[in-house]
């Protein structure tokens, strides 16, 4: 049995509580990845999200920053949280789903989100960014001492705070030196990717010469005319997985709606039997 997978940085889970159970009626996904929830778990709105149909919520929080969450129809074990940085920062949440079906093994999921890293890239004048390239460094090394890396079935998503092709941003030439698509960023977004033969689900279903983007700013006054956008937002897969993703799917509409996040839901379709 397939089921649909989201990761959305929702920015702000209470102030766009709405439009959580918005893309939960149109989408029906099965399990929806939350970063940048901006609120401690007590404040967590779980009663609201249980009734949208998710009876299985996971959440690591913080006042007013950061966080992340993981709701699901599927049942969830909570595996860990790492503050891969050592900053106190809620920013990864790690599950195993239990799929349905007869022959379906667990699949471990990562939730996370990487930090933004601020505005000027470079880590001797600007403590974010060396933040940044610290947390990228620490997973690499992490998902690098795995085990049995050709067996793990491991999904890893979120908001990655990089766009690493030339294709992921509106223009390569101008953002070269722009937060987010600087080389040294792409260069430890590419390490992390070699540590557990991580598989791009969006390029594998989307040609790396096709502009595929996942954010717009919030300053664009039209920003489907502009078309200033990043993909910031990452679906990654283990080998084991890499024939289980069976799609994705960029929500850009859900930018159009009132009061949007600047980025928008990335959904897969992932038959765990596949795997």
């Amino acid at each position: 049995m397939t089921f649909k997978l989201a990761t959305w940085n929702i920015n702000s889970v209470r102030l766009r509580i709405d439009l959580v159970e918005r893309f939960a009626k149109d989408y029906s996904p099965d399990i929806i990845c939350l970063q940048e929830i901006k609120c401690a778990e007590e404040h967590f709105p779980l009663d609201a999200l249980k009734a949208m149909g998710f009876p299985h919520i996971e959440v690591k929080g913080q006042k007013g920053y950061h966080g992340v969450a993981t709701l699901s129809k599927l049942p969830l074990t909570r595996l860990e949280s790492r503050d891969f940085n050592r900053s106190g920062d809620a920013r990864h949440l790690a599950t195993e789903i239990a799929p349905k079906g007869k022959n379906a093994k667990p699949i471990v999921l990562h939730n996370v989100y990487i930090p933004s890293g601020g505005d000027e890239p470079d880590s001797k004048v600007n403590p974010k960014f060396k933040q940044k390239l610290d947390f990228l460094k620490a997973m690499a090394k992490w998902f690098d001492g795995h085990d049995k890396k050709s067996a793990n079935r491991l999904i890893l998503v979120g908001d990655f705070n990089v766009a690493p092709l030339e294709t992921d941003v509106w223009s390569h030439k101008q953002l070269l030196n722009v937060v987010s698509h600087t080389p040294v960023e792409v260069a430890h977004l590419d390490r992390l990717k070699k540590a557990h033969d991580w598989v791009d689900v969006a390029r594998e279903h989307i040609p790396p010469d096709e502009r595929l983007y996942t954010w717009w700013s919030y300053r664009a006054r039209d920003w489907r005319e502009s078309n200033r956008g990043r993909r910031l937002d990452h679906v990654w897969v283990t080998p084991a997985l890499a024939d289980a993703a069976k799609s994705i799917e960029v929500v850009d509409v859900a930018r159009d709606w009132e009061r949007p996040s600047d980025h928008v839901p990335v959904m897969t379709v992932i038959d765990p039997n596949r795997g």
